[in-house]
Order: C-alpha cells, then sequence, then structure tokens
C-alpha cells in the first residue's frame, strides 16, 4: 500500500490510485435504443468515446453496462473519477439525456481534462446532471444511504 500524495491520513491502494476517469456508458433497454430513441446515432456516441479512451494514453476508460435505471433520462453516461479525481473528493457523476453530439463532446471534454474532482465540468454539461436512482430512492423515503429493496 502507499500513501496518497498530500494525504497525511488517507492510504490507497495499489491500482486505485492509478485508476483512469471511467465513462459508464448505459446500453440497457432504452439507452441505445434505436428503436426507442430514433433520431440519435448511439453506435457513433459510443465509437466516439471509446476512440477518446484510446487516444487517452490510459487517462480515460469507458465500458458498457446493462440498464441502470433512470430510463426516461436516457442516454444515462456515469462519470466515475479517476484516482486523482477520487482522493480530490470527486464521485461519480450521473449524466442524463445525453444524445447529442455536444453533449457527447462535453463528456468527453471533461474526462479528457481528469473529471470529477480534477476538472469543472462544461456548464452545459451541468445542466444534465442527473441523481444516482439509489439517491432518489433514498430521498423519497426519508432514508439515508442505498436503498432497501
Amino acid at each position: 500500500m502507499a500513501r496518497a500524495e498530500g494525504a497525511a491520513s488517507r492510504t490507497v491502494i495499489g491500482a486505485a490510485r492509478e485508476r483512469p476517469c471511467t465513462l459508464v456508458v448505459c446500453r440497457g433497454c432504452c439507452c441505445g435504443n434505436a428503436r426507442k430513441h430514433p433520431g440519435f446515432d448511439h453506435a457513433w456516441q459510443l465509437a466516439r468515446l471509446q476512440a477518446a479512451a484510446r487516444e487517452s494514453n490510459g487517462r480515460l476508460a469507458v465500458r458498457t453496462t446493462d440498464c441502470l435505471g433512470p430510463c426516461d433520462q436516457a442516454n444515462v453516461i456515469v462519470v466515475q473519477p479517476s484516482g486523482a479525481g477520487r482522493r480530490m473528493g470527486g464521485r461519480a457523476t450521473w449524466v442524463g439525456f445525453a444524445m447529442s453530439d455536444d453533449a457527447t463532446e462535453d463528456v468527453v471534454r471533461w474526462a479528457a481534462d481528469g473529471g470529477p474532482g480534477v476538472a469543472v465540468p462544461p456548464a452545459a454539461l451541468e445542466l444534465q446532471f442527473i441523481r444516482p436512482p439509489g439517491e432518489v430512492r433514498a430521498r423519497a423515503t426519508g432514508r439515508r444511504g442505498r436503498a432497501r429493496r
């Protein structure tokens, strides 16, 4: 284990220290579905994000996942902070309604600049930030933390 730079009491374990900013792209039942959202090139969006990751020299990663939950806010992309971003206080940021070329480019630019905890997101992208489904359930039930199922 190694100490994080500038953190007196925090210990960072191996891979977490060097973790890149990661884009988790929903490709479940609604996100990425051309039948449900025919006006947007979903394949282009994923290819663009993957190209940005290849060009980043390891500072950016992209992965896809099944349904993240907020289907009425498709396309959803979760921007996870890098190891450095997490040490600087960055937390996973959920972006909804990411169905425009501009939104895709804003996500790429923010992630390339370092993402949560490192870089300030573009103002237009901040308008698309959404609450994670668990946080919405917790607020509705008055509970803190993860909502029980």
